[in-house]
This record gives C-alpha cells, sequence and structure tokens, in this order.
C-alpha cells in the first residue's frame, strides 16, 4: 500500500478488513478503495461540504422573503394611519426637516459607505475590486493545483499550505461579500447573482475543511465564473476603449468561464461516481482531461478517446451540447470576426531615442507617399535621420503596403484619425518634430478638402499647441481660416504651402522669362543626377535638374565683402551659386534678401542661399577659409581646417560699402548728423543700379538734394543682417530663426539712400492711388466687369501685341481657381506702368465673373467670352503677337480614366498649334494706328471702356530695362530679327499649358518620343518650360521641413510680394486696397525681378560666339548687379546644323566654362531702376514703326538719350522678347 501523505489518515489492511466487516454487518455503504482517503472510519463527509453552502443560500433565501412578506402585511396593516401621517408632514414642514436629518441615522450612513467601497468610481472602489477579482483567479489557479488530488481527502489545516491561503482568500470574499450584501438595495436580486452563489458554493465549505480536517474538492471550480467580469475589470482600468475591445473581451471571457466550469462538474462526478451505484462506477480523469473532453463535445468532434461514464456525467453531458454547441457555434465565429477585423495597423509608435520622427497624414495613396519618400528620402540630403510616420484611417492597399515595407527602416504607418486624441498618443504627436499633412489635389471640391485639413489642423493644435505644422491647401482664399486658430504660430514653423497660389505663380513667372517654372520647380525637387554621353539637349538639361536650392552659414572669410564679391567667388572658388542672404532686422524679424547689390557687406553668422547639386558641397561655404584655401584650385579639397574660427560678434547690420554722401568708407562720416540717423527709420525709394561710380552716385545724391529738400535719410541706421544665434552646424533646417511666410516689403530693398526719381516725385506729389496700400502691386479704382468685356469684333479692331492671352475653361459651376494669383505677379509695383504686360482673358463670363471680384483692382486687364476652343477668338485676341499663351481649367473632370482629366487643355493646346496665321498682316496690324472702337480714348486709357488698353507698341519686360542704353548696331538687327520667333505658325507661340495628370503631357507635343511612363521632369514639354503639372509641388513640403526658409524664397520669387499685411487684408476684404504714394510704398518697389537677357547684341555679344558662362556670369556681375543664374537654349543648338525648331529648353546653373551660343537667353535676378519711369513721357501713342524689334530699339533710344549726358557711353546688355 502507498504511504499516506502528511495529514492524511491511512487505513492498514487490518482496518479495512474490520470496514468490511462493519459494512456487512450493518448494512452501511462505506468504500474502503484505497484511492478514496476517508478517517479511520471510512466514512465520506462530502455531503456536510454541500449541506453548508445549501443551508447558507437556502437560509437565507428564506430570511429575505420573510422580512419582505413581514414588511408587506405591516405596509397593508397600518396603510389607513399613512395619510394621517402625510398630512403631519404637510403642515410641520420645518419639523419634517429636522425629522429628516435624524432619520439619516447610521444604517444609511454604512449603506452609503459600502456603496463607496465597492464602486469603481473611486480610487479605493476600483482597487477593492480588482483585488478582488485578481484574488478569485488566484482561488481558481489553487483549484488547478489540488485538482490533481483526490476529490475528497483527510488534511491536517496547520500542515496544507494551499488550504490555509485559500482560507485567507475566503475569508476576504466573505467580507467583500457582507459589503456587497449591506451596499445592494435589492437584497433578493442580490442573494441570487452569479457571484453570490458563487460565494455559497466556495466559502462555506472551506470553513467545514477546517472543522473536520478533511478536504473536499467540491464546487470549487466555480470561481471560473469570476472571469465574466474580466472585461469590466480592464474597463475600469482604462485598458479597454473601443467597443470591438471590450465586445471580444466579453465573449472571450464568457466561453472560457464556461468551458472551464463544465469541465470542473464533469471532473467532480466522473471522479466521484455516482452516489447510487455505491461511487463504484468512477474513473480517474485529470482536469485537463476534462477540459479537452468538453471542447470536443462544444464542437461536436467527438474522438471516442475521453467519455463520460458516470450517469450524472452523461445527464449533464446531455445538457451542456445543447447549450455548449450554441455558444460554440456563435461565439467562436464572432471572436474570429472580431480578431480578423482588429487593425493591422493599430499599434502605437515607439519612439527611439536620439531619432527624431514627423507625422504625415490627410490624403494618403500611393502617388502622394511614393512622392513624398522620394523626395524626403533622397539621398542628396545630408543623412536624414528623421522617421516617418502615416496616419490614416483607410488601411493601405497591397501596393502602398508594399511600398511601406520597401521603406521599413525609416517608414511606419498606422490606421486612426489626426481627428481622434486616442489616435495622436498613438503616434506620439507631442513628441513629433513636425506634422505634415497631404491634399488631394485631384478632389472634385476643392474647398471641402481644404475644409478637412483645417479641421485636422485645429484638432491636431488642440491636441498639442506647440506641434509645428506644415499643410498643404488647394485655394488661396482658405489660407485665411487657418489665422483663425490661436496657437497657429509661423513664428514657430507652421505654414501652408497653397497649391494654387504657388501653381500660378510659377505661371505668371513664365510669362515674363518663359522656362522659368521649370527652373524654379528642379531647383525645389530632390533629383539624381543621370549622366548622358551623348551629345543631346537631354544632357545639358539633366546637367542643371540635379542642382536643388540648400542654405548654409557663410564662413567668418566673408567677413567685410559685397554680396557681389561673396557671389563671385562662391561661384568661381566654391562652385556654388549664392542667390540670396538672410536678413534680419533690428525688431529681430527675419526675411529674405534675394541678390541685395553691391551696398550689402556680409556679416558674422549670415546664412545664404545657394544653389548646389547636394547637401556636401555646400559645406564648402561654411568651411572656407582663405588662409587655408586660398590657393586651392579644386573644389572638393575645401575641408574644414583647423583654423581657429572668429567668435567675435559682429554688429550684425549690413552695411554701404561707403558712404555716398562723402564717398568715405568710413560710417561715422562727418556728412552724417545726429537727426539724420533718427530718421532712417522711415524707409523710401533708392537710387537707380545702373553701373556708375560711387563718386556718381555721390553727385546724384547731391543734385537731389536740391531738387527735394529735406527727403535724403542717413545711412547709418540702415537695415541690417543680425547675426544668427543658431549654430553654423545646423545647415538643412533653419529651427531658430522662422521667416515670415510672405516677405515683408522691407526684405527686398537693395539700397538705403532713398532717393525718389522725377517719375515718383510726380506720383507723391497726385493725389491719385496708383498703388494697393502696401505699395507691392499696381492699383486701379473698382471697376464694373462690363467696362472690361471686349466683343469679337471689338477685339479684332483692337491692336494687341506683348500680351498675355489667359485660356480658361470653366462654367458656373466649376471651382475657382484663384485668377488673382496669376494677376498678381504680372501687377507687381517692381515693374513700371508702361512695362505692364496686357491680359486678356478668354472663356466662360458667368464662370470669370465670379473671379472677377478679385480682379477689379488691377489695371490693364480685357475679357472676351468665348471659349478657347474657338479660333476665331482666338484670332481676335491676336494670340499669334502674345507674350505668352496660358491654358488653365478649373473644371473638375470626375472620370475613371485618367488621361480624360486634360482633355480641354490639350484640346485647346493642339487647336493653337494647328493654327496658321499671316505673319505680315499680322506685323502690319500691330504697327498700325488701328481703329479705335467707339467711346475709347487713346489719350487717355483709364478713362475707357477698357481700362488700360493702350494703343502702342508691345513692351516686354527685358526691352525697356534701364541698363539697355543702346540702339542694336545695323550689322545686328538681322540677328534680332532671327532671335525673334516666327509667329506665322501655331507652334511658335509661347505657351504653358497646366495639367492635372502628369502621364497627359505625351499628347502635347507630337513630334517628341516621349515615353509614358516617363517621369514629368524627363519630357519634352516640361523641359521646355511649355507644360506644368501642380504634382511637381509635392517637393515642397519635405523642402520646408527641412527648412523653413526656402519657402519663402520661392513666395517671393513667384508671387510678386505678397506680404503678412496683405494677406490680412485680402482675408478681411477679399480685394486690394489702394493706397496713396509715400516714402514708405515707393520704398517697396525696390525689389529684384527676373529677366532673360540675350546674347545676340549689346556688351555680352562677343561672349554669345562661344565665350564661357562663367565670364558672362562675372561680367554680369561686377558691372551691372545682374544675378545669372541659368540659359534658355534652343533645343537644336548643340547640332552642327541647326534645325529651324524654336522650341528652348532650361539649364540651370551651368558651370563656369560651359559654352555659349550667340541664340542663348540668359536667366537673370536685375535691379529694380527708378529712372526707367522717364522712358515713358518718350513714348509716342501715335507713331509707330514697321517692326516690333525697331519699335523697342526705338523706346530704348529714347531711354538711352536722356541720359547720355550724366555718364560715360558704354555698351550695354539687349534684352529681347521671347
Amino acid at each position: 500500500m502507498l504511504p499516506a501523505k502528511d495529514g492524511d489518515v491511512r487505513l492498514e489492511p487490518s482496518s479495512q478488513n474490520s470496514m468490511m466487516a462493519s459494512r456487512s454487518s450493518t448494512g452501511l455503504f462505506i468504500p474502503v478503495f484505497p484511492e478514496v482517503p476517508c478517517d479511520s472510519n471510512g466514512q465520506r463527509m462530502w455531503w456536510a461540504f454541500l449541506a453548508s453552502s445549501m443551508v447558507t443560500f437556502f437560509g437565507g433565501l428564506f430570511i429575505i422573503l420573510l422580512w419582505r412578506t413581514v414588511r408587506y402585511l405591516w405596509a397593508v396593516c397600518c396603510h389607513c394611519n399613512t395619510k394621517k401621517k402625510d398630512v403631519q408632514r404637510v403642515s410641520n414642514v420645518e419639523k419634517k426637516d429636522g425629522t429628516v436629518v435624524s432619520e439619516v441615522g447610521w444604517m444609511t450612513s454604512v449603506k452609503d459607505w459600502a456603496g463607496v467601497m465597492i464602486s469603481a468610481q473611486t480610487l479605493t472602489g476600483r482597487v477593492l475590486v480588482v483585488l478582488v477579482f485578481v484574488l478569485s483567479i488566484a482561488a481558481l489557479v489553487i483549484y488547478f493545483i489540488d485538482s490533481s488530488n483526490p476529490i475528497e481527502s483527510c488534511q491536517l489545516f496547520d500542515k496544507d499550505f494551499t488550504l490555509q491561503i485559500d482560507m485567507a482568500f475566503n475569508i476576504f470574499f466573505l467580507l467583500y461579500f457582507g459589503l456587497r450584501f449591506i451596499a445592494a438595495n435589492d437584497k433578493l436580486w442580490f442573494w441570487l447573482e452569479v457571484n453570490s452563489v458563487v460565494d455559497f458554493f466556495t466559502v462555506p465549505p472551506v470553513f467545514v475543511s477546517v472543522y473536520l480536517n478533511r478536504s473536499w474538492l467540491g464546487l470549487r471550480f466555480l470561481r471560473a465564473l469570476r472571469l465574466i467580469q474580466f472585461s469590466e475589470i480592464l474597463q475600469f482600468l482604462n485598458i479597454l476603449k473601443t467597443s470591438n475591445s471590450i465586445k471580444l473581451v466579453n465573449l472571450c471571457s464568457i466561453f472560457i468561464s464556461t468551458w472551464l466550469t463544465a469541465a470542473g462538474f464533469i471532473h467532480l462526478v466522473e471522479n466521484s461516481g455516482d452516489p447510487w451505484e455505491n461511487f463504484q462506477n468512477f474513473q480517474q480523469l485529470s482536469y485537463w482531461e476534462c477540459v479537452y473532453l468538453l471542447m470536443v463535445t462544444m464542437s461536436t468532434v467527438g474522438y471516442g478517446d475521453v467519455c463520460a461514464k458516470t450517469t450524472l456525467g452523461r445527464l449533464f453531458m446531455v445538457f451542456f451540447i445543447l447549450g455548449g454547441l450554441a455558444m460554440f457555434a456563435s461565439y467562436v465565429p464572432e471572436i474570429i470576426e472580431l480578431i480578423g477585423n482588429r487593425k493591422k495597423y493599430g499599434g502605437s509608435y515607439s519612439a527611439v531615442n536620439g531619432r527624431k520622427h514627423i507625422v504625415v497624414c490627410g490624403h494618403i495613396n500611393l502617388e502622394s507617399v511614393s512622392n513624398f519618400l522620394k523626395d524626403f528620402l533622397h539621398k542628396d540630403r545630408d543623412d536624414v535621420n528623421v522617421e516617418i510616420v502615416f496616419l490614416h484611417n483607410i488601411s493601405p492597399n497591397l501596393e502602398l503596403e508594399a511600398l511601406f515595407k520597401r521603406h521599413f527602416t525609416q517608414v511606419e504607418f498606422y490606421q486612426g484619425s489626426v481627428l481622434n486624441p486616442h489616435d495622436l498618443a498613438r503616434v506620439k504627436i507631442e513628441s513629433a518634430d513636425a506634422c505634415l499633412i497631404l491634399a488631394n489635389k485631384y478632389c472634385a471640391d476643392p474647398d471641402a478638402e481644404d475644409a478637412s485639413n483645417i479641421m485636422r489642423v485645429i484638432s491636431i493644435k488642440n491636441y498639442h499647441p506647440k506641434i509645428r505644422i506644415i499643410t498643404q491647401m488647394l485655394q488661396y482664399h482658405n489660407k485665411a481660416h487657418l489665422l483663425n486658430i490661436p496657437s497657429w504660430n509661423w513664428k514657430e514653423g507652421d505654414d501652408a504651402i497653397c497649391l494654387a497660389e504657388l501653381k500660378l505663380g510659377f505661371i505668371a513667372q513664365s510669362c515674363l522669362a518663359q522656362g522659368l517654372s521649370t527652373m524654379l520647380a528642379n531647383l525645389f525637387s530632390m533629383r539624381s543626377f543621370i549622366k548622358i554621353e551623348e551629345d543631346t539637349w537631354q544632357k545639358y538639361y539633366l546637367e542643371g535638374v540635379a542642382n536643388e536650392m540648400y542654405t548654409e552659414y557663410l564662413s567668418s572669410a566673408f567677413v567685410g565683402l559685397t554680396f557681389p564679391m561673396v557671389c563671385e567667388l562662391c561661384y568661381v572658388k566654391l562652385k556654388l551659386l549664392l542667390i540670396a542672404i538672410e536678413y534680419k532686422s533690428d525688431q529681430r524679424e527675419s526675411s529674405t534678401l534675394i541678390n541685395p547689390g553691391n551696398h550689402v557687406k556680409m556679416q558674422e553668422g549670415t546664412l545664404g542661399f545657394f544653389i548646389a547639386s547636394d547637401a556636401k558641397e555646400v559645406k564648402r561655404a561654411l568651411y572656407y577659409c582663405k588662409a587655408c584655401h586660398d590657393d586651392i584650385t579644386d573644389p572638393k579639397r575645401i575641408k574644414k581646417c583647423g583654423c581657429k574660427r572668429s567668435k567675435t560678434v559682429g554688429s550684425g547690420r549690413i552695411r554701404l560699402a561707403c558712404c555716398l554722401g562723402c564717398g568715405e568708407a568710413d560710417r561715422g562720416c562727418s556728412c552724417t548728423s545726429r537727426s539724420t540717423r533718427s530718421n532712417m527709420k522711415t524707409p523710401s525709394c533708392t537710387l537707380p543700379l545702373s553701373p556708375t561710380s560711387v563718386s556718381d552716385k555721390s553727385a546724384t545724391l547731391r543734385s537731389s538734394k536740391s531738387n527735394y529738400n529735406g527727403y535724403i535719410k542717413s545711412t547709418m541706421d540702415a537695415p541690417v543682417v543680425q547675426q544668427s544665434t543658431l549654430s553654423p552646424k545646423k545647415k538643412q533646417r533653419n529651427g531658430g530663426m522662422k521667416t515670415s511666410p510672405t516677405c515683408s516689403p522691407k526684405t527686398i530693398r537693395h539700397d538705403p539712400v532713398m532717393i525718389p526719381s522725377h517719375d515718383q516725385m510726380e506720383m507723391m506729389d497726385d493725389n491719385v492711388k496708383r498703388y494697393d496700400s502696401t505699395g507691392m502691386f499696381h492699383w486701379c479704382p473698382y471697376r464694373d466687369i462690363e467696362k472690361v468685356i471686349l466683343t469679337r469684333s471689338e477685339a479684332a479692331m483692337t491692336v494687341l501685341s506683348g500680351h498675355v492671352v489667359v485660356c480658361i475653361f470653366g462654367d458656373v459651376k466649376s471651382a475657382v481657381v484663384g485668377l488673382r494669383n496669376l494677376v498678381m505677379p504680372l501687377r507687381a509695383s517692381n515693374f513700371h506702368y508702361h512695362e505692364l504686360k496686357h491680359i486678356v482673358f478668354v472663356g466662360s463670363l458667368e464662370y470669370l465673373k465670379r473671379e472677377w471680384e478679385t480682379l477689379h483692382n488691377f489695371p490693364k486687364i480685357s475679357i472676351l467670352p468665348g471659349t478657347p476652343l474657338s479660333r476665331a477668338d482666338l484670332r481676335a485676341v491676336n494670340i499669334n503677337l502674345c507674350d505668352m499663351c496660358v491654358i488653365l481649367s478649373a473644371t473638375q473632370n470626375n472620370t475613371d480614366d485618367a488621361s480624360l482629366q486634360d482633355k480641354e487643355c490639350i484640346l485647346a493646346s493642339l487647336n493653337i498649334k494647328s493654327m496658321q496665321f499671316d505673319d505680315s498682316i499680322g506685323l502690319l496690324q500691330a504697327n498700325s494706328q488701328g481703329f479705335t472702337p467707339p467711346g475709347m480714348d487713346r489719350s487717355s486709357p483709364e478713362n475707357s471702356p477698357i481700362h488700360g488698353l493702350e494703343r502702342q507698341t508691345s513692351i516686354s519686360t527685358g526691352a525697356n530695362i534701364p541698363i539697355i542704353t543702346e540702339l542694336a548696331k545695323s550689322d545686328r538687327l538681322l540677328n534680332a530679327v532671327c532671335v525673334r520667333q516666327d509667329k506665322s505658325c501655331g507652334t511658335n507661340i509661347p505657351m504653358i499649358t497646366e495639367l492635372v495628370n502628369d502621364s497627359n503631357v505625351q499628347f502635347l507635343d507630337q513630334d517628341d518620343d516621349d515615353d509614358p511612363d516617363t517621369e514629368l521632369y524627363l519630357t519634352q514639354p516640361f523641359a521646355c518650360g511649355t507644360a506644368f503639372a501642380v504634382s511637381v509641388l509635392d517637393s515642397l513640403m519635405s523642402a520646408t521641413y527641412f527648412n523653413d526658409n526656402i519657402l519663402t524664397l520661392i513666395r517671393t520669387l513667384v508671387t510678386g510680394g505678397a506680404t503678412p499685411e496683405l494677406e490680412g487684408l485680402l482675408a478681411e476684404e477679399n480685394a486690394l486696397r489702394g493706397g496713396y504714394s509715400d516714402t514708405h510704398t515707393l520704398a517697396n518697389r525696390d525689389r529684384c525681378r527676373v529677366a532673360q537677357l540675350a546674347l545676340y547684341d549689346g556688351p555680352f555679344a562677343q561672349l554669345g560666339e562661344g565665350g564661357c558662362y562663367g565670364d558672362l556670369f562675372c561680367k554680369a556681375l561686377k558691372t551691372y548687379n545682374m544675378l545669372c543664374f541659368g540659359i534658355y537654349r534652343l533645343r537644336d543648338a548643340h547640332l552642327s546644323d541647326p534645325s529651324q525648331c524654336s522650341k528652348r529648353y532650361v539649364i540651370t546653373n551651368p558651370p563656369y566654362e560651359f559654352e555659349l551660343v550667340s541664340t542663348d537667353l540668359i536667366f537673370c535676378l536685375m535691379q529694380f531702376d527708378h529712372n526707367a519711369a522717364q522712358c515713358r513721357s518718350t513714348l509716342s501713342h501715335s507713331s509707330h514703326s514697321s517692326h516690333s524689334s525697331s519699335k523697342k530699339s526705338s523706346s530704348v533710344h529714347s531711354i538711352s538719350t536722356k541720359h547720355t549726358k550724366s555718364r560715360e557711353p558704354r555698351d550695354k546688355p539687349k534684352y529681347v522678347p521671347l
């Protein structure tokens, strides 16, 4: 026989024999099997354990029912006294109040205290509820351990450790039961609760075990029913928050608790046997075998290897199959469905120490993400140690998921919405470096898309006000809503990239310098260098495409040098193109100076804007040391040297190279008085930046004093560049020096000495409002749209030449594209009035009426109602004589075929290219006096029905630049005509077409060999500047993140000078407000602009015959303060036998030794010249020459003769129209 355990009482064989004898003599059933431990008498006591539970349950139930019965009888008997008591309560209100206070006795207090203790609304209650649940699971674990022992055995309490622990747990359960009973409002319902029944059948048997010194496994398996409360516990702990998660946990807990409870019952009856069978039919089954049996039973598999043998077990299985099968069939599929529908990307982001992360949300699809990642993770960027976290409420498709997997080391995706604070917490938005919001550029309702993005900004800023946000906006007028967000602050890096504003700004700059849109788009996009060995136009174009825009702090070796000197040194020595520097005013506001001129001297810590092929090259500007690198010819050898760099903080001011009053370089010269210094804060217009000596400027200054006494301001307090407080190591992103999203008008000034020209003094003397209140744009009073409408016959009889034709598709239901953003750069105040190109809109009148609200204050605008597909309308506006034809579409084509999205623009483009014109008749018409429609006064265009429509020759942007002072020589006149494009064929009309779908660019040029899968920037129409797609602006998101100054620079270049003041005004009134000309507004005209320099004649003509681009760069910079940055070259210029093709392509930042040809047009940043306005008085409105080129030369000649007395005659560069 097996030895007995400690505390167990085992029978000896002699005792067993005596028990058998006792059984036979007395007839009592006493099992004596060795597997059934018992006391010395061999008697089972399971009924004692069960009786304790039954008595407790039914006894308490009887007491509750008896108490209710007594209360009911008492209420019935005392019903007659109730009404009398009610009357007494009404008559003795004050007395009753005192009684009520006295009635709140100790029972009520105890009940309230118990309710608080078991309530999960308090911390104590939550702790107690969680503790009860944990102890219940611990008691269930003890049951699992004891289930390996016999069902009933003799145990000594002081030696059974598990019994001692179980006893402690049950004492706690008893106390908690008492609290629940006291707090219960309905005692009967409480007594019948599942948790109460569990306590009835588990707590009393433990006390019986201690009393009898024996253990009965019994119904302790009922503790598994406590698992049903698992979801409640998790909700108390704020672990479960979503309905799906709560439902899933509920289903799982109910299924598991039922499963384990049923297995415990089978384990009890199978290991005990049937009582009426004298417990002889038992079988040894472990608890986990019973668990297995119940699972195969519920699933209706029934292998038969384990089965119930007792009658009680089989009877239970019959009923359990009915309920268990129903539960299995309903719960399991629902559980699987919930688990299957669980978000695959529903986790939380784990931040990595030492690595920043950004959150990208908004419009997330394959195209937007691939374009963003291609630019953000480009290899030309300097070690992008940033992790990208995408957050979107729709799971990615297979293609997008594959893209994320290819970039898994730096990209993570989470499914959720930025409008949900819980999802924002999942992606750790509070620790993110920035949040980027992408917009759907192809949506049918742009205003709705902008509203969605604005709501995203509001949600993110509400969750974390300090987060930096860069968002895309589709419509310009929706930017004003961002200003309503209190925590929106551009000084902290918040930026809104308005696609319509920049897209139309790019196109407008192409109207002034064709091809500029392509060059700027390539500069702000990351492109890899593609090397081509063949001598084709693609070779030179792709060499320029590899250039991008970067910022870097200038080395202390540049301190004291003027901007042109630094620019030349960087280009020649460092192979870098410096185009602008950061400006910081005395008020600590940052802005940007573009090609500021030779009056600016560099100070310590100046930030420069460079054009280079990668970020490592720009480091040369920071590392350059004159002592160590002066004799180095290879720029790649310029590395960080060991010289001690100057730590002296400079005055932080941009200074004049010399005093224009006395010609001395000392800033403290005697010609400057204290009183004049204090007046320098009022800006005004500048001296003409023509190539004159300092003595000439001084003479001009002295002569101007006599004409305009008191206007001269001191040069001592001129605007300055403050020393940057950032470390020079931070190259790409200027995190501490935030730049206004729109440059201040004072930031583009080039000469601190303010002298009004004759034209400007006339403007200041009269009371005519010629500019808007900021002085940044030409302005005219409000005009009704009827006054600018041209009929087809009026347009045909009107001489239109050198104008801009805007073909717009749209109807009354189309979303407005914001034509104001197209017109504003063409009406910038750094053009003189006679230089403004007339704009003619051709399109639906109903649509243009909706746009007219924002256009009625701009001069020189006409409207021809019609359609761009009508050749009659196009001929009426002399499209063959225009300087640029712009094709836009406001129609949203909701079609599944992407190729049909641009059908109107493509058809209009092909229609124009197929047109033929009589060039001689066109030239004759352009140079004749023409027929004046009734009501039009030629001498006063302001009063004509068609405001600003002057009958004069076309004066292009380049042809009347002040520095052009010499008439073309007779032997060069033929070359001028050759450079001019033949307008007899529509293919030679300068044109730029807006596309929605990039792949549609293949349909614009029928003679190119572009593959449909070719990227947009590699196609011929884009390289030539004749096609533009809004997708190229996607790169601005990443460019702005790495350097917020980049967005300021591009806005300064393309918007014509939009300022925060102007944006605030447009947000309030949605229209420009006129202002009187004063020193402040006239000074704002002094801004750089882009032009194209022709090489066929002038002082650069000899360089056009095989000269080097670097020589042209240096000569233009030194002599005229013009900064060259690219070439617009004929497509077949590289061929030995050039064809007659007039197409040109863009070459960005050519190297020094790049060979020039005479037909090249040079992109340059030219200074503003006040004296150019004087040419307007010499232009005759009634006399015209026989050729447009001769006409422009005559106008230039009048300028030349007026100024030849004040300066030495020298060769000047010549500009020609495109």
